[in-house]
């Protein structure tokens, strides 16, 4: 039986918990009222915990009062304390006797279907034991007890999941054999599963459990080995809503797996980068090798890549240099060139030269086919970014990537490699010839090596879509550049046009950017190049043409992306039939079978893209311009008899559907007249856009109506009644380019032929001035139109009447 120091039982053995040892009042600290852990005696016999009694005398001390025996109350001679070895020795046996006798009641507690009470008592029992006693907790750790906790993880009960996961955590603490243990079977798994199901304590109860588990670096691959671990902890330490606590710890236990090179690759797939990064820049070779090739097939975002760059982009251009490595390297680097701003970075951390020449390079331990592409690739994410590459040195003379030898070892390079590569290599060439400060030093290139015929070629592929796609891109950057020579070399052979008008042509529900591109090209070509004109009518083009931009207006041909380019590109190749109609009737007779001047009339007033209203007005003008070369005359009736005999009886006949202007029978249809086609109001209100590039056209489609021969008198009445005096003037006025003011000084002189409305401009000083300034300061044809505009309105007297005499005499 228990008993107290002297031998008698304890008046509180009655109170502890049935099947446990009751407690001695000898193991009782009088201070502390607890069990001693470092038992001492006093000079008296008086035995205390040690801290309380070093406690007592300080603060006897501090208060000044005399050293006192807690129990007698008598004062001290001495304060030494002489440790109670054998009342220690006691004590921990009873304790080691009574966590034993806690023990086998809690493992006859944790099963599940007891009370819940139970369970969560002796789950208490278990973390105290493992707490309190070192030694203790070796024996806490056996198979048996750690597998009985373990089960308590598949209660009902939150409460007991939540106490199961403390409990084991305390268990496991520096203790790899238990950590084997709950790591059996599918005990990992049920943790992580805490980590989304669990309220938010029982979360981090579960986080802390495994990042004691994680110190374990054999468990390390276990725990990132559970389907959804790693992302579910890389989205805890991003977490607005949880506490620190499990914030912190979900960040320790992804630190501690970074041991396995796995877990590593994880973590970058789900968002966590830089362990990776940090590997890259710091691991063995073969890490570094293994990371770099993972980091190639990562989806990353803009931000993502320009940090990648940024921090592993000089170790990536430092493993291109190892043969072994560079694939690795390589991959990568295509990774994340693909974006502007990290494509900047690696440009400044020195990517250019060591890819060049590993391109260029041909003799030993030249980069393989498979490699060469990739590196094609990287040049062409890096150059169509629009940097300027006229100063950035990637040879070693100095050479930039703009500089005429390398362009043209590039266009060597297309000529001697596959389809892959050379798709890559005339992106770069696109990407080139897309920046205005390189594009003239490219075409120098490409004009000096011929190397023109053979780019044309490529438009002959079908084969391969990006590969006659980039080629197409190329000659249409190069097209205001060399236009006349791509005219000479699409007339010249067999195909590559036929080829163009093809894929303008496809039968498509989608504008694809092949077709936009192809019309751009061609509508780049010189309009004024009848050969290729002819060309283009002979095949049957025009009509493909017509039918593209009818599906597109009747919407059954969609594409925003490239639509706005496709619809331009076709307005502008169909209007260079119209600069034909002066060389060949056929030109004219196509006009006419297709009302090419009622579509170009409502394409001016249907669509607001200002290329295609240019080039429309454009066409009105070549074709107004015909119009008195169309007109049909009428035939008059004979004269009766009596006219004949007495002509002052005759009267002029009268001819109904005679046109104003043109004096004859006129129609949009067969002889193009914007009179009958109404087409002043709409032209008119173009005079007033904001584009001097549209503007122009349509003061040219206008002048037209007042070009000699014609009834100006009413053209220009026409004009009055259409509004457009003012909008004229205005051009005149405001000056904007030298051509517009050529344009409209001819204008106003035909106009001010008319009195009324010159006396009415006379007085208008602006307009003066406006004329006077053409005058003075214009060309020499334009000074002579401003001159005779100024004597309609009186500005310069007409010397002609004075000096006719002397002339006559002479």
């Amino acid at each position: 039986m228990a008993g107290s120091c002297d031998g008698s039982q304890s008046d509180q053995s009655s109170t502890f918990e049935p099947g446990i040892d009751n407690i001695y009042e000898a193991f009782i600290c009088p201070l502390t009222k607890k069990v001693m852990q470092d038992p001492v005696t006093l000079e008296n016999g008086q035995t205390f915990e040690r801290e309380a009694i070093e406690n007592w005398f300080r603060e006897c001390t501090q208060n000044g009062k005399p050293v006192l025996c807690p129990i007698t109350s008598k004062q001290l001679s001495i304060t030494d304390l002489s440790p109670s070895i054998a009342l220690r020795d006691t004590i921990e046996e009873w304790r080691a006797r009574n966590d034993c006798m806690k023990l086998d009641i809690a493992r006859q507690s944790l099963y599940l279907g007891n009370a819940e009470a139970n369970i969560l008592l002796a789950l208490k029992n278990v973390r105290d034991i493992c707490r309190n006693i070192r030694l203790i907790k070796r024996r806490v750790r056996n198979p048996q007890l750690v597998r009985l906790v373990t089960d308590m993880l598949k209660s009902t009960s939150h409460e007991v999941r939540y106490k199961a996961l403390q409990t084991l955590r305390v268990v496991v603490e520096g203790d790899e054999e238990s950590k084997a243990i709950v790591a059996e079977g599918d005990t990992v798994r049920t943790i992580v599963k805490f980590l989304a199901k669990e309220p938010a304590r029982g979360r981090e109860a579960a986080v802390s459990l495994l990042f004691e588990l994680s110190k374990s670096e054999l468990l390390c691959e276990k725990i990132g080995s559970v389907h959804g671990a790693i992302l579910l902890l890389v989205g805890l330490t991003s977490s607005k809503s949880e506490n620190v606590s499990t914030v912190e710890k979900a960040d320790l236990t992804l630190t501690n797996l970074e041991r396995s090179e796995e877990n590593v690759r994880q973590m970058a797939s789900n968002g966590r980068l830089q362990p990776l990064l940090a590997k890259l820049r710091g691991g063995s070779p073969e890490t570094k090798a293994s990371m770099a090739s993972y980091l190639g097939e990562l989806a990353l975002n803009n931000d993502v890549k320009v940090n990648v760059a940024q921090t592993v982009g000089s170790c990536l251009i430092d493993l291109m240099r190892s043969r072994d490595m560079r694939g690795a390297a390589l991959g990568a680097l295509n990774k994340i060139s693909s974006f502007e701003g990290s494509a900047k970075v690696l440009i400044g951390t020195g990517l250019l030269p060591p890819l060049i020449k590993d391109l260029f390079y041909v003799g030993p331990n030249q980069l393989p086919i498979r490699l060469k592409e990739v590196s094609a690739t990287i040049l062409a994410n890096i150059v169509n970014i629009g940097y300027e590459f006229d100063k950035v040195c990637v040879g070693a003379h100095h050479q930039t990537l703009v500089s005429e030898d390398v362009v043209e070892n590039l266009l060597l390079l297309i000529s001697n490699t596959g389809p892959e590569i050379q798709g890559k290599l005339l992106e770069v060439l696109v990407g080139l010839t897309s920046c205005p400060n390189s594009v003239i030093n490219v075409v120098s290139a490409i004009r000096n090596s011929g190397a023109i015929i053979s780019l044309v070629q490529f438009v002959e592929v079908h084969d391969n879509d990006d590969l006659r796609l980039a080629a197409i891109k190329l000659l249409h950057n190069i097209s205001p550049h060399m236009s006349e020579e791509l005219a000479s070399v699409l007339r010249g052979t067999v195909g590559q046009l036929g080829n163009l008008v093809g894929i303008i042509s496809e039968s498509t529900t989608t504008i694809t950017e092949d077709q936009a591109v192809a019309a751009a090209l061609l509508a780049e070509l010189p309009e004024r190049d009848w050969g290729l004109t002819q060309r283009l009518l002979g095949d049957g083009a025009f009509e493909k043409i017509i039918s593209k931009i009818i599906l597109i207006r009747q919407g059954e041909i969609r594409g925003k992306r490239f639509e706005r380019t496709f619809l331009e590109g076709l307005v502008k190749i169909l209007a260079r039939i119209t600069f034909a109609l002066t060389k060949e009737t056929q030109a004219v007779s196509f006009c006419r079978e297709n009302n090419l001047a009622s579509l170009f009339l409502d394409l001016l007033q249907s669509y607001s893209q200002d290329n295609i209203q240019m080039a429309s007005a454009i066409a009105l003008e070549n074709l107004s311009l015909e119009t008195k070369n169309l007109i049909v005359l009428p035939e008059l009736p004979p004269p009766s008899y009596c006219v004949s005999i007495f002509s002052c009886l005759s009267k002029p006949p009268v001819v109904l559907g005679m046109c104003k202007i043109h004096q004859g029978i006129c129609s949009l249809r067969d002889s193009f007249c914007l009179v009958e086609g109404q087409a002043v109001d709409k032209l008119v209100d173009l005079l007033d856009h904001e584009n001097d590039k549209v503007v122009g056209p349509a003061l040219a489609a206008l002048s037209t109506l007042l070009e000699d021969g014609l009834e100006v008198e009413n053209a220009v009445k026409l004009i009055v009644e259409a509004d457009g005096l003012t909008p004229i003037l205005n051009v005149l006025l405001e000056n904007r380019t030298e051509n517009l003011r050529i344009r409209a000084v001819w204008m106003v002189e035909r106009i001010l032929r008319i009195e009324d409305i010159a006396r009415e401009l006379g007085e208008e000083q602006n307009v003066t001035a406006a004329l006077v300034d053409a005058f003075q300061n214009a060309d020499f044809k334009t000074k002579q139109v401003a001159e005779n505009a100024l004597r309609h309105i009186d500005k310069i007297p007409n010397f002609s009447g004075i000096f006719a005499p002397t002339l006559a005499n002479k």
